[in-house]
């Protein structure tokens, strides 16, 4: 099979593609013949920045066909179609998964649809619960055009948000954004944002992090769920009572398990019903990933970048 590995770290160039020997499903894990393979700024970051040991692959959400069942799985059988979390290798033809990562892929929906549907659209949601915003509130989000920004823009708006606000690096993904339901689009460089807001979900981080949190009016909220870093100072908070709270997708799960379920089937619902549209920005083969790593870090897609192995 084929796999993309890095042997340094550094930028999208020193992604490549090795053949190895398909892996073994070891107690509780799915062996996945991967269909797409979502690509992610986190990923990217992890390739560039990572302290992980070298050579390094790349985790993240994939989906396909079962090919086996690691000892002791039930619930699934050769031949499902599913979306799970690779931790091992996301980025290869075959791959093993968790099996708690697990769910099916209904009928009427492809390996692409998944793929940019529910491991974004579960960030989105949760950003969303944990900010607990209330119907008629106003919300900021930014990289309002990723994988996660396009779906929150439109959940948002579903869960009865007044005002949606969409951030972004350019003035170019405004069409975009407002065809799915934003009501502004503001440039992270514009001197205004316009009026405060009662909700930020940043999904960027670093130096877009301060900017953010004066977006916020005063007894608001910030979630923070991207691995960007970032600081802001004290008195804003202080000042203007806002909160800020910090958001891993791996702890919402594990304490609010319910909601997490409830989330999911609300995500194929709204799919469905044909209200909630993920965006494919480009789907790739396998031996582009160096190109899809290049438009995620130059901050060009208008939604999620896909790779696929066949």
């Amino acid at each position: 099979m084929r796999r993309v590995r890095f042997h340094a770290h550094g930028g999208p160039e020193v992604l490549c593609v090795e053949e190895a020997e398909p892996p073994v499903p070891a107690p509780g894990e799915l062996l996945i013949r991967t269909e797409a393979i979502g690509v992610t700024l986190p990923g990217v970051r992890r390739v560039r920045e990572g302290t992980a040991p070298l050579p390094g692959v790349l985790g993240g959400d994939v989906a396909g066909e079962v090919l086996a069942l690691g000892e002791g799985v039930t619930g699934f059988a050769v031949g499902d179609r599913v979306v799970a979390i690779s931790f091992s290798c996301a980025y290869a033809e075959v791959t093993t998964v968790p099996v708690f990562t697990a769910s099916r892929i209904p009928d009427g929906a492809t390996a692409v649809d998944a793929v940019a549907l529910v491991r974004s659209g579960h960030v989105a949601l949760a950003a969303l619960a944990t900010a607990e915003l209330a119907p008629g509130g106003s919300v900021l989000i930014t990289g309002a055009a990723s994988g996660v920004g396009h779906l929150a823009v439109q959940l948002a708006r579903i869960q009865g948000a007044s005002r949606v606000v969409a951030a972004v690096g350019s003035s170019g993904k405004a069409d975009f954004l407002r065809g799915l339901g934003a009501d502004e689009v503001v440039v992270y460089g514009d001197e205004s944002w316009g009026e405060p807001v009662d909700t930020v979900l940043d999904g960027v981080g670093g130096e877009v992090l301060p900017r953010a949190l004066t977006a916020v009016a005063p007894g608001g909220r910030l979630v923070f769920f991207n691995s960007g870093g970032g600081t802001v100072p004290a008195w804003e908070l202080l000042s203007g009572s806002r909160t800020i709270t910090g958001l891993t997708m791996a702890r919402f799960a594990q304490t609010r398990p319910e909601l997490y379920e409830r989330h999911r089937a609300e995500l194929w619902r709204l799919f469905a019903e044909g209200r909630l549209r993920p965006a494919v920005h480009a789907g790739l083969p396998l031996e582009d990933a160096a190109k899809a790593h290049d438009i995620i870090e130059s901050r060009g897609n208008l939604g999620k970048v896909v790779l696929l192995p066949r």
